[in-house]
């Protein structure tokens, strides 16, 4: 006989003979389906059927008071969850090492700035023209590494003239023995300062060690009413 799956019309070749009168419950192998197959008619057994090429699974009989599981829904696959990569980070080395070199750079600059500051005095005697930079950046320097010190003055009185004593000291301010310059010019100036006049004397020593000071004095007959400033320094040797 043909069995026909009301479900999914699946089309089976069953033996007649296994149907009881009163029919009996099948399964569709293909969808799960379950129903209540009568038994075929007498007459209905002898017509010729082809058989199908079709592999047929003969349903589990199945009580009628035995509800049918409802078939369980396909589940599909979760995906495994797989984490992205992480971004790698920037390695901090280069960084720091570009930092350490500006720090470096910087330290030496500073470095080279204080030497020059601390030893002026030095750098002018090497090179005399750096006085120039040095008295732009109102920094005081002497390029002969001699100077003076307690520069003070005071009038007398001799003979009835009024005479002006300058007295003072030439130290060395370097760091080796130092030739001293032997022209010495004082010079006095108004309120002004405009020279009234200037004299020259020897300093009376010819060379100093370092940190060694030289007293000197100098005198001046009848000095000018209106002199209100002394200068005293090294002048070029002249022949007056």
């Amino acid at each position: 006989m043909i069995l026909t799956c009301p479900a999914c019309a699946t089309r089976y070749q069953a033996d007649a003979a296994k149907f009881p009168p009163s029919g009996r419950q099948v399964r569709c192998a293909k969808c799960g389906h379950a129903w209540h197959q009568a038994a075929p008619e007498p007459e209905a057994s002898a017509l010729a059927v082809p058989e199908l090429d079709i592999a047929f699974e003969a349903p589990a009989p199945v009580s009628e008071a035995e509800p049918a599981l409802p078939e369980e829904p396909m589940r599909r696959p979760r995906a495994a969850w797989t984490p992205a990569p992480a971004k790698p980070r920037p390695s901090l080395l280069p960084m720091l090492g570009v930092a350490l070199g500006w720090v470096g750079l910087i330290a030496v600059v500073l470095l080279i700035g204080l030497a020059a500051v601390r030893y002026r005095q030095e750098i002018t005697m090497i090179w005399p023209q750096s006085a120039g930079v040095y008295s732009r950046l109102g920094m005081a320097v002497n390029t002969h590494g001699i100077d003076f010190v307690h520069v003070d003055y005071h009038r007398e009185s001799e003979d009835g003239q009024v005479v002006l004593a300058i007295t003072g000291s030439i130290v060395n301010n370097g760091s080796r023995e130092l030739p001293v310059p032997q022209n010495v010019r004082a010079t006095l100036s108004d309120s002004g300062n405009h020279e009234l006049y200037h004299w020259n004397f020897p300093p009376g020593v010819q060379t100093l060690k370092p940190g060694q000071a030289f007293p000197f004095t100098t005198r001046l007959s009848s000095p000018p009413a209106s002199a209100r400033h002394l200068e005293v320094r090294f002048a070029p040797v002249t022949n007056e």
